[in-house]
Order: C-alpha cells, then structure tokens, then sequence
C-alpha cells in the first residue's frame, strides 16, 4: 500500500467522521450545563461597533434550560438561537427600560416563537411610561397591537380575540420611588425590581433569586437613586452596565455610572461577582484603569463581558 494510497483513505475517513460526528458548540456546552447560570447575549451598547458586540441582553439558565430573558437589544434573537435556548423555556421576559439598544430585537424572538412549541402565556415586565417612553404595556400594543401596532400581522400574540398557542401578556412597574416590587414568582424563581435613574426615561433594575442563587441587573443607571444596592445585596452576581468612563460628564454621566459608583454600590452590596457589560468604544480599551477604579472600593472578582459568555454564580 503506498503512501498516497494511506493518505486518501485517511483523508475519507476524516471526511467521514466530520458527517456523522455532531458539532459541539464549547459555549453553548458550557452554558446548558445542570446548573444556574448567566449568559450574556449581548454585551454592547447602541454602538454598531467593529468587534460585532450585540446589544444589551442576557439569558439565566437552570437545569439546561433558559427561563429567564432580561433585555433584548439588537442582534440578541441571532445569539439567542446559537445559545440552544428554546422560547417555549421562558418562564418571563423583563425589560430595564425602551430604549432600542434593550428592546430591538423582541418582534425577532416573537415571529420565530411560532414555529416553536410554546403553549403557555408569556410574562411580559417592563417599566411604566413617561412622555418619551412607552410603558411595558403600551410598547407591546405599538408593535403588536390589531390596528396600529408596527407589526400588526402578530396581533394574535396579544389579542385575545384571536387564536393562538400563547399570549404575551404584559404588566407595567412602577419606575419611581424608591419601593421593590417582587410581584412575580413560579415553582423556579422569584422577580424583583426596583426603579433607577436613567435620565428621563423610566428604568428598573431587575434581581432574580433561582435555585438558591441571585443575580441583579443594573440596567442603565447613573446611581442617583441609591437603589441599586438595596435590590443587589448579597448577590452572587451583579451585572453592571460600564457604559462610560470615570471621565464622562455631561449627559453621558446623567444617563450612566462611571466606574468609581460601580465599585461602590459592588462593595457596598456585598455581591460575590461583578460582570461589567454594555461595553462601548468610550470604555473599550480603559479596562484596566475602569478595573484599578473599581478596586479601590470592591475587593470581589470582576470580568469585563463578551457576547455569549456565560458566567456561574
């Protein structure tokens, strides 16, 4: 047999194997895991960036399965899907606030949830509205709603009237104050949210204990509130939105917290992790210093996130 002969059957064999040998995804593997766990679908801002970061959204899994979507910025439907989540998992959707880098992408998940199996009403949760953004309920009438929603041809998803295998059914929080809303609990897991400052427009930061674990989520704040750390102590994972820099002013630093609020509301909470997320070109490239900052005040562990990066509490 020569060698040429030894290198084709190799070669087919190879061939071979690649057919019939199924693809692993390492993240997906990693993040279906019998676990509790947090799985960033996007990690960006309302930048279209270069390094193809998706807007702000995160999956928390249980058990394999995703049960939770918080947020659902532009390019998360596409990562959803390479997660191996399955919509008819979900047992809520929550929303920090409507602004489109958070929210884009949900008439995305909701046309593709028709081809799934999904049979059980949906929990829809979101802040309540202001002159410039609509409340929970009223966003979900201006896309899906049976005369004037954008995406009317979907109404069956909300109209009662209409047959459907599931509803959305949304339900709007109260984003002023300083009280914790906890209105929403199942057999795997409790939703809590508390409001915060984001500017004008209405936001909530949201906490979800699962399986003898926590973890919250910032959402866009700038820290005015001081409530973000009530709604996190004690968490095992706080994700925070590092959307500017320590030297931002302006309107930047009225929407957003810089890196030293961070490190505070971190330590002052006692969470066990810190996931900083929503990375844009104006902090893209300071993580050290965004790091050296945080560290004066939170001892803890800290990542910087990547889309599809899945973190265990």
């Amino acid at each position: 047999m020569t060698i040429n002969t030894i290198r084709k059957q190799y070669t087919g064999l190879i061939a071979t194997l690649l057919l019939i040998a199924p693809i692993v995804n390492p993240v997906q593997a990693s993040c279906n895991a019998k676990a509790v766990q947090l799985q960033v679908l996007g990690s960006g801002g309302p930048e279209i960036m270069q390094d193809s970061r998706a807007s702000s959204s995160y999956l928390v899994w249980l058990n394999g399965k995703a049960r939770l979507l918080v947020d659902a910025g532009g390019g998360s439907a596409l990562h959803f899907g390479k997660s191996g989540a399955v919509f008819s998992d979900l047992d809520a959707i929550v929303f920090t606030h409507f602004h489109v880098d958070h929210s884009a992408d949900l008439p995305a998940m909701v046309k593709s949830s028709y081809f799934g199996e999904r049979t059980r009403d949906l929990p829809l949760f979101g802040p309540d509205g202001n002159r410039l953004m609509p409340s929970a309920r009223d966003f979900i009438q201006d896309l899906f709603g049976p005369q004037h929603g954008a995406f009317r041809y979907l109404s069956d998803f909300i109209d009662d009237t209409q047959p459907s295998a599931y509803k959305l059914v949304a339900a709007d929080i109260a984003a002023a104050g300083k009280h914790t809303w906890s209105g929403f609990r199942n057999e795997r897991l409790q939703l809590s949210a508390i409001p915060v400052h984001h500017g004008p427009v209405p936001a909530l930061a949201w906490r979800v204990d699962i399986a003898g674990h926590s973890i919250t989520f910032s959402g866009d704040m700038n820290g005015d509130n001081h409530t973000l750390g009530k709604l996190a102590k004690n968490s095992d994972i706080l994700v925070a939105h590092n959307a500017i820099p320590e030297s931002a002013t302006g309107v930047a630093r009225n929407l957003h917290m810089p890196p030293s609020v961070i490190g505070a509301i971190a330590s002052g909470a006692g969470v066990k992790q810190l996931v900083l997320s929503h990375r844009m070109r104006r902090t893209l490239g300071n993580e050290a210093q965004t790091l050296a900052i945080i560290q004066r005040e939170y001892k803890g562990p800290v990542a910087f996130a990547d889309d599809m990066e899945c973190f265990r509490p």
